[in-house]
């Protein structure tokens, strides 16, 4: 079976002189995703967990192992993704459409045709923002808008280009619980709807439980996968499957492993995931 994407034994040092050191930021990740899967990566911050997102858009060339994703072996940046990272980043002389509209200006094979298809990539725009409640918000600027306002427009923009995966590394972080939640509700949506690939990153394990399919434990730096954990509670989710036992559970499971992480490593349980 070809996984779309499909980490092999990968470790990355930053430089050479690391490298001959032994000092590495990753080592030995080996992780499989399928196609339409979501899954999340958490940990303690400094565990490689950025890390793993600049390995898997191919901004950084692993130092010893394999990464293929779509099937093929990634030897540069990937044009196949999208990003939305913790600071939303709108341009701001640029209104809500226009800044949604920006990677079609910039990324081929949309660019060449931006002048001749406007009118149906400003549609697609509009119909993107319409879904997760921006609709009547287009002309707006980004001071216009609330921080949870700004995230829905950053990941339209991340997603108007239609890419087969979207890395989302922190995105909600910085926004109020009630914001956030609905912001988890608005991205449950959209990927069941287009059924792309996700990698999440996120500090929050009520969010990764909620969110994805399966969820990967970082160790902290070097990064090390320690831990895996299907998440096999039934789709779609509603907001009060986070007050049920079953949910509960994962998340203290999860935190558990964590948790361990600040014991000597020989009383670690359970070892590396098979």
């Amino acid at each position: 079976m070809t996984h779309f994407v499909d980490f092999q034994n990968v470790w990355l040092a930053y430089n050479k002189k690391l490298l001959a050191e032994g000092h590495f930021a990753v080592e030995d990740i080996t992780l499989q995703m399928d196609q339409g899967e979501f899954i999340a990566i958490v940990g303690p911050s400094g565990c490689g967990k950025s890390t793993f997102m600049k390995l898997t858009t191919g901004l950084n060339m692993p130092s010893k192992g394999t990464i293929r994703i779509d099937g093929k072996p990634v030897t540069g940046p990937l044009k196949i993704s999208g990003m939305a990272f913790q600071a939303p980043s709108l341009l701001p002389w640029r209104t809500t459409l226009d800044n949604v509209l920006l990677p079609l200006e910039i990324v081929e094979p949309y660019r060449s045709n931006f002048r001749a298809k406007r009118d149906e990539y400003v549609e697609k725009a509009r119909k993107l923002l319409q879904s997760v409640g921006l609709g009547g918000y287009e002309d707006k600027f980004p001071w216009q808008l609330s921080g949870g306002m700004q995230q829905r427009a950053s990941i339209c923009r991340a997603l108007v280009h239609e890419p087969k995966m979207l890395l989302l590394d922190e995105p909600f972080g910085a926004l109020d619980a009630f914001t956030r939640e609905e912001l988890w509700c608005a991205m449950r949506d959209l990927q069941a709807a287009q059924k792309f690939n996700v990698i999440l990153v996120t500090h929050d394990l009520r969010e990764s439980v909620f969110l994805a399919d399966t969820v990967y434990v970082m160790s902290r730096s070097p990064g090390r996968i320690l831990v895996k954990r299907q998440i096999d509670l039934p789709r779609p989710r509603d907001l009060e499957i986070t007050y049920t036992p079953e949910f509960t559970d994962i998340v203290h499971e999860l935190r558990g492993h964590i948790g361990a992480m600040r014991k000597p490593v020989g009383q670690i349980a359970g070892g590396l995931p098979q």
